[in-house]
């Protein structure tokens, strides 16, 4: 019969409060996975959505939906933004943004072109835009984050253009266009013909959802393992039996 030695309050405590850790950060990592394999699962069948009016979703799109959208305009030329972030290290290259003016509206449509892969030190060739009204048809989606910016405004510091920075704030090209900007940016849809590589928006390389759950997987047996430790640290062990002669 196994026996068992009475714990000390501080160490049910110490082991109660670390397992609970532990499954909350595997709860987390879990629920982390799911919310990415959604945006995956939305952004898939927006793609492939017929599109509606830009104008039926653009100053207050829904939160949870990436709805695809057509909407007419004319280029901005002269204003182009090339996003040149670490993510796009590996391969070098740019994403490019062209504002959009839309007819009777003050408010800009920041557009993503797409990724144009240049060779390193280099400057991209950027292909030309067409003058006048031009019909679009792409994702409305939310701008790309911008992480911890260092260094304050860098598109204020430029005097020429386009215009280079490795954080896009709408915000901030707002202000250095001098108009307001629409909530979101339109990516269009690719085109096989364009130099414009369209790339999936959310970028999982660093930690994708499989990544997620083998974190999970990580921090549930680390509770395991707390409160296998506790049992063991807490069992009697049988006196030793000695021979006498």
């Amino acid at each position: 019969m196994t026996r068992w030695r009475r714990p000390a309050w501080w160490s049910v405590l110490l082991t109660v409060a670390a397992a609970a850790l532990f499954v909350r950060l595997g709860l987390w990592q879990l629920d982390r996975a799911a919310y990415k394999d959604s945006l995956v699962r939305r952004y898939a069948a927006a793609a492939v959505a017929s599109p509606i009016p830009f104008g039926k979703v653009a100053a207050t799109p829904p939160a949870d939906a990436f709805p695809r959208v057509a909407v007419r305009g004319s280029w901005l030329t002269d204003r182009v933004y090339l996003l040149d972030n670490p993510h796009h290290d590996a391969r070098g290259g740019v994403e490019v943004y062209v504002p959009l003016a839309l007819p009777g509206d003050s408010r800009l449509l920041l557009v993503d072109l797409g990724f144009l892969p240049t060779a390193r030190e280099q400057a991209p060739a950027l292909p030309s835009l067409p003058a006048g009204e031009v019909d679009l048809h792409g994702l409305y989606l939310p701008p790309p984050g911008v992480g911890l910016e260092l260094g304050g405004d860098a598109l204020a510091g430029q005097a020429h253009w386009p215009k280079t920075t490795i954080y896009l704030d709408l915000g901030q090209v707002a202000k250095d266009l001098g108009r307001p900007l629409y909530p979101r940016v339109l990516a269009l849809d690719a085109n096989p013909a364009a130099r414009y590589q369209r790339e999936h928006p959310f970028d999982f390389s660093s930690m994708p959802p499989s990544r997620h759950r083998a974190y999970a997987f990580q921090w549930f047996s680390f509770a395991v393992a707390v409160v296998v430790i506790f049992l063991v640290l807490h069992r009697k062990r049988r006196p030793r039996r000695t021979d006498i002669r």
